[in-house]
C-alpha cells in the first residue's frame, strides 16, 4: 500500500458549477463520497481549505521573501481541497478521483506521497522523523 494524495483544483467552469447546486446538497454528496472511502479503508487525510482571498503567498523567487496577500493567481494554478488515501497504486487512486462528486469541469491530480522507508535511513534527519513519527504513532 502506498499514499496517494488527490488534489482538487478549480477552473472558472468547476465553481460555476459548485455554486449552481444547493450547499446542503454539496454537503450530502461529500458526505457520502468520504462515507466510502472510510467504510473502503482508505481514507487518511481530507479538507477543504478557505477560498485563495483568505490566503497569502510567501515568494522567494527574488533576493528576499516578499508575502503576497489573496487573491492570488489564477483560479486555474490553485487548489481548494485534499484527500489522502492509503491504496495499492495510482490506477486505484485514480479510480476513487474519477467518483468525486460535483466535479464537472475541475481538475484532479494525483501524487504518490513517498514513504519515509524510501529515504536513506542511515541519514541523522530521517532517524530524528521516523523516531518521531514512532512517538506520535504514525508508524
Amino acid at each position: 500500500m502506498a499514499k496517494y494524495m488527490l488534489i482538487m483544483r478549480s477552473t472558472d467552469e468547476a465553481l460555476a458549477n459548485f455554486e449552481d447546486h444547493d450547499f446542503d446538497e454539496l454537503l450530502n454528496a461529500m458526505g457520502r463520497f468520504n462515507d466510502e472511502l472510510i467504510r473502503a479503508g482508505v481514507l487518511l487525510a481530507a479538507e477543504g481549505l478557505d477560498p485563495a482571498s483568505e490566503g497569502v503567498v510567501v515568494d522567494f523567487t527574488g533576493e528576499t521573501p516578499v508575502v503576497t496577500d489573496g487573491p492570488y493567481g489564477e483560479v486555474k494554478e490553485l487548489f481548494n481541497g485534499y484527500y489522502i488515501l492509503d491504496l495499492a497504486s495510482k490506477d486505484e487512486a485514480v479510480e476513487w478521483a474519477k467518483r468525486l462528486p460535483f466535479s464537472e469541469g475541475a481538475k484532479v491530480e494525483i501524487r504518490r506521497i513517498p514513504s519515509i522507508d524510501e529515504f536513506p535511513q542511515d541519514n541523522e534527519w530521517i532517524q530524528k522523523e521516523r523516531a518521531w513519527r514512532e512517538a506520535t504513532g504514525q508508524l
